[in-house]
């Protein structure tokens, strides 16, 4: 699943440490997702949608996602 992580946190100036702190995971966390390596559970999608105030899809591509 992709993401648009890595760019929203360069539009706002953030680190991957400062967003880790705002959502409650580990730099490494985020930077895992950032690099397609970890699937953000829901829970932590909604997390990462709330802190940017952006819609889940927003930021996440779920179409190569199967179900």
């Amino acid at each position: 699943m992709k993401s648009k992580i890595a760019e929203l946190r360069k539009q706002r100036k953030i680190s991957q440490q400062e967003l880790a702190t705002a959502v409650g995971v580990t730099r490494q966390t985020i930077t895992s997702i950032e690099v397609e390596k970890y699937t953000a559970s829901l829970v932590l999608a909604y997390k990462i949608a709330r802190y940017f105030d952006m819609a889940i899809e927003e930021i996440f591509d779920f179409s190569d996602v199967e179900v």
